[in-house]
């Protein structure tokens, strides 16, 4: 089993090494020395990532700040590595969302190990369901598309992101800031009104004047997708 893995590391021997091992067991290998990079690197290859390797101490955001960023929109794999053995880290990092956690310094054969795992369970869930249903809007992860009433409904890649993030996360009130960092990135310098413009253009298209609305807003927060919403 191979993909693409994401290696964050301030430790440049360190990523190096792993960097070499991971090559040499046909993995395709992306890597970044601090959190901020770590994310743009995310932002930039999101859905093209299988895995990401996340040290806990990094320069500009840690591992810990990297992941719940992630965890907003994404169910991406995630295996923690940190020099502190402590069960409070083991036990936040595991409660904050990743899949597994391992303390330095680790066998390389034991990484390669808990790869594998953390890989084929995330095959198995994605094999399990690759749709999302939230009424009669129907997300398609694979193929990438979106149905309406059984009607192929055409969106640019921002509104898909936009809307996997809202379906993903179905039922609960996302505020602005949320979906502008899930989908326009944690340095999005534009115009923070830019997450109204695209979902009135998510409405247009999901045609919700002449269908149940889904998109509802929640006044002074943000939106929340549904089809029982009662605001």
């Amino acid at each position: 089993m191979t993909g693409t893995v994401l290696i964050v590391e301030d430790d440049a021997a360190l990523l190096d090494s792993l960097t070499t091992e991971l090559q040499f067991e046909d993995y395709t290998v992306l890597n970044a020395r601090d959190g901020r990079a770590a994310l743009k690197i995310y932002e930039s290859n999101q859905g093209q990532l299988d895995l990401i390797l996340l040290d806990w101490m990094l320069p500009e955001l840690d591992g810990l700040g990297v992941l719940r960023r992630i965890r907003k929109s994404d169910n991406l794999p995630v295996i923690m590595m940190t020099a502190r053995d402590y069960v409070g880290d083991k036990v936040a990092g595991l409660d904050t969302g990743a899949d597994d956690y391992i303390t330095k310094p680790f066998d390389i054969e034991e990484l390669l190990a808990r790869i594998r795992v953390v890989l084929r369970h995330q095959s198995r869930q994605q094999a399990a369901g690759s749709q999302l249903h939230v009424g009669d809007l129907v997300l398609d992860i694979r193929s990438r598309q979106v149905l309406r009433d059984g009607q192929l409904i055409q969106l640019t890649q921002r509104e898909y992101e936009l809307l996997l993030c809202l379906m993903k996360n179905s039922g609960q009130t996302m505020t602005r800031d949320e979906l502008l960092n899930s989908v326009w990135g944690v340095d999005f310098e534009g115009q923070p009104n830019i997450v109204d413009v695209y979902v009135r253009y998510l409405r247009n298209k999901l045609r919700e004047e002449h269908f149940q609305p889904l998109i509802h807003t929640v006044r002074g927060v943000g939106y929340v997708l549904s089809a029982e919403y009662h605001g």
